[in-house]
């Protein structure tokens, strides 16, 4: 060792061995850097960098051993021989190509360590085999210990430094495996440069092909900057370009594994490139090879234990083709009772990328939302969409044989019921009808909810009778029909059913809906509860009915409505004290239409409002100028008491009019009190508060009108004309009479009698004690014009 610290320190030039020590750590740094590169490649691409990692690294350490014998000084002139020289160079590359090769074998540590040991030797190698081709006049003699652990220190400080370079990729692995390869490098020139002893030797013959060790170290030193920095450089860009190929790769790789989608790549022959774990688990394909394998094998594996369906040559055969075409084409597929939704979507160049998207649950939505669009939400039953679509299918198949009916149902009386007792009520009610209906018919036939109280059934009967339809129609009525117990209420509605028949009535769904409804309205009319078939006239009724209500309502828009007024004479003075207002329809063509004609269609399509406002509106503006102590009466339909705007109108009437509030009368029907008694009272109330006065109208025709009386103090009670007709012949309406002027004397409400027509009936009202009288005894209903006429002290009496 003393010796190798001689040769170091005497022997040595410390400016070429510093320079020689840079070229070392720079192609130590290099050799490292590209076995990374070549351990990361595969196959060919491993053999390419394992040779240009050779080459670099061979030439680099060549270099610094002849830049370092540069720094040597023997004390004699000396040269090199050319050809070992160049030998010198070709064994290190090709022993440092062996030890990266077995170093890049596989992930053992041992191994690596052997590929280590191996670049140590091929140094030595280089070194003497380099040292051989000196020349100078002298024999050279070798310190064989010295010699051997300069092989030793080579060989193990290589195999420490290709150790700790595949411990990672990290800089400063990186630093500390160069720095280590520079060591193996330095320590064994040094050392086997501290092994030479020369004895000068005139005799020794020079080769001529020598070159000097300026010139060669100059030479070398150019070169190895030149080839290492450029090697450096190149080495540096690919790892930057790796690493951001890796960073994009891991994020590839992440992307692809947290898609919620599966995915899956194959090339134009139809392989496997690329794919995802959802891929695997969405297709049942997780513990099968998938990477590099034909679609078809794969296929054709499932096939053998029973997991696919088809010929896997025909099934991949058509993908080839559809991507080969540039077709995109998308599938639906069922795997372990799952949906799943696959896009082929074709590449560039051939082959396609497969998507394959779980669509279960939103199969599942749709399917809901198209139950919903086609179902009615409360009962379940098919809607009107639906319903329609089922009787066109039953017209398409029903043959001459076979018997259609479209059933058209209404229940009666739903609307109070759900009006008083609450929509909670009222639905629960109709869930439980629309359960009756389902138990009347058979699995041939359709039962609908068309909206609101409103059902429908499609029977289909095949060869049989008539009556079949009237006993199913009777089974209906009479099961609506029976009690209700719901939320705690008995409950009680009917059913009106209108039914039309195929092809008798009709071929077509709306012509067949057309003519069911016109039954429904007959069956309606004759007292509801029961059913009717549709039969010719009904149409030609209905017919009439529609054209009233279109004049009606361009009777509105013209203003086609006057105001009569009929007189109410006092008893006692003889004198008038109010007109009822009466609307009258003078039509454009028709002339004067009874109000019996059209105010049950006004109610009916809820024009009465309209028309209520503008008779409300005339006949305080026309009673302003009539004297103070002569009041007008308004009727009021029950219809107008469900507007929430009643009161509002009336103030504003008597507003623009500047008609004093008691003068205006107000009359309404005990069928304005049964349809929800607390809201009605609660707006009687609200106008008896600006002090606007309530009659009650037909007095006694009712069931409850001593209980209407007690829950509300009118104004006025009106003694409805059936009961005045007969005054004089029966003596049950002259008890009425008598009892209903008694009733109104002791609770100190006016009595008016309606429809008096003759002296006689007159007299015994008078008698009786009645306060008031109408009729045509005093006057018919006349315009506004004849008010003033009528006023005047001896009024002339007709009788009708």
């Amino acid at each position: 060792m003393y010796r190798v610290l001689t040769c170091l320190t005497f022997e040595h030039d410390w400016r070429l061995v510093v320079l020689g020590g840079v070229i070392c750590t720079l192609a130590s740094a290099v050799t490292i850097s590209l076995f990374h590169r070549a351990r990361a490649a595969k196959g060919r691409s491993r053999d390419i960098w394992i040779a240009l990692d050779a080459g670099v690294g061979g030439c680099g350490i060549w270099a610094t051993h002849f830049i370092a014998m540069l720094a040597y000084d023997p004390g004699i002139g000396a040269g090199y021989s050319i050809p070992i020289t160049v030998l010198s160079l070709l064994i290190a590359v090709a022993i440092l190509a062996v030890g990266l090769a077995v170093a890049c074998l596989d992930e053992r540590w041992s191994t690596v360590a052997a590929g280590g040991a191996i670049v140590g030797i091929g140094v030595a190698a280089m070194h003497y085999t380099g040292m051989s081709g000196l020349e100078l006049p002298a024999r050279i003699i070798w310190s064989p210990g010295i010699v051997a652990t300069s092989v030793v220190f080579g060989s193990v400080f290589g195999a420490a430094a290709l150790v700790v370079a595949v411990g990672g990729d990290s800089i400063g692995r990186a630093l500390a495996a160069a720095g280590l390869m520079t060591l193996a490098i330095v320590s064994h020139h040094f050392t086997g440069m501290g092994a030479i002893t020369l004895v000068p030797d005139p005799t020794v013959v020079f080769d001529t092909l020598t070159i000097s060790p300026l010139v060669l170290s100059f030479m070398t030193a150019v070169a190895a900057f030149a080839i290492l920095s450029v090697a450096l450089i190149a080495t540096i860009l690919d790892r930057r370009a790796k690493s951001e190929i890796h960073k994009q790769k891991m994020v590839l790789d992440t992307a692809l594994e947290n898609m919620s989608q599966g995915l899956c790549m194959f090339d134009a022959d139809g392989r496997i490139v690329l794919f995802n774990e959802r891929y695997g688990e969405m297709m049942g394909r997780s513990r099968m090879p998938l990477h590099g394998r034909l679609l078809i094998d794969v296929l054709q594996d499932l096939r053998s234990i029973g997991e696919w369906e088809g010929d896997p040559d025909e099934f991949c055969t058509g993908l080839i083709a559809e991507a080969k075409a540039g077709n995109a084409a998308t599938r639906i597929v069922n795997r372990h009772g799952r949906s799943i939704r696959v896009v082929d979507q074709p590449m560039k160049g051939g082959g396609w990328v497969a998507t394959f998207e779980d669509i279960t649950e939103w199969q599942q939505a749709q399917d809901q939302i198209s139950h919903m669009a086609r179902h009615d939400a409360l009962t379940n039953l098919p809607n009107r969409t639906l319903f329609r679509e089922q009787l066109e299918k039953a017209l398409r198949l029903a043959r001459r044989a076979d018997q259609l009916a479209v059933l058209c149902l209404d229940l009666d009386h739903f609307k109070e019921i759900n009006d008083t007792l609450g929509h909670p009520i009222g639905d629960a009610l109709l869930r439980e009808v629309a359960r009756r209906l389902g138990e009347c018919v058979t699995e041939h036939d359709t039962v609908a909810r068309l909206g609101g109280d409103e059902f429908a059934i499609v029977q289909f009967c095949s060869n049989c009778e008539p009556s079949v339809v009237s006993a199913l129609a009777s089974q209906v009525v009479e099961r609506v029909a029976a009690p209700y117990e719901i939320g705690g209420h008995q409950l009680v509605i009917g059913v009106s059913i209108g039914i039309s028949l195929a092809p008798e009535d009709g071929k077509g769904p709306d012509e067949l809906l057309q003519k069911a409804d016109l039954a429904l309205y007959r069956a309606k009319a004759d007292g509801r509860g029961t059913y009717r078939f549709f039969e010719t006239g009904m149409d030609a009724r209905a017919q009439a009915r529609r054209v009233l209500e279109r004049d009606l309502r361009l009777a509105l828009q013209r203003d086609e409505f006057e105001v009569y007024y009929q007189p109410i004479r006092d008893l006692e003075d003889d004198r008038i004290v109010a007109f009822e207002a009466l609307a009258r329809w003078n039509h454009s063509l028709r002339g004067l239409i009874a109000p019996n004609n059209f105010i049950p269609v006004a109610e009916e399509t809820g024009l009465i409002v309209p028309l209520g406002e503008i008779v409300l509106r005339k006949a305080c503006a026309d009673a302003a100028g009539w004297p103070d102590d002569v009041a007008v009466a308004v009727n009021l339909s029950p219809v107008q008491f469900k507007n929430p705007n009643l009161v509002t109108s009336v103030k504003a009437a008597l507003q623009a009019s500047a008609l004093s509030s008691d003068r205006l009368e107000l009359e309404i029907t005990e069928s304005v009190l049964l349809q929800n008694s607390e809201a009605t009272l609660a707006v009687l109330h609200e106008l008896r508060g600006f002090g606007v006065r309530i009659s009650l109208d037909d007095f006694g025709t009712g069931y409850s009108s001593l209980s209407y009386l007690r829950s509300f103090p009118f104004d006025k009670i009106k003694i409805d004309r059936s009961f005045v007709t007969d005054l004089a012949t029966r003596d049950e309406s002259m008890a009425i009479v008598r009892a209903v002027t008694g009733l109104g004397k002791s609770l100190g409400i006016v009595t008016t009698a309606e429809g008096v027509e003759t002296d006689a009936q007159f007299d015994l009202l008078r008698q009786e004690g009645c306060t008031q009288a109408q009729g045509y005894l005093f006057s018919p209903p006349r315009p506004a014009a004849d008010v003033a006429k009528m006023l005047r002290p001896a009024p002339e009496r007709s009788v009708a």
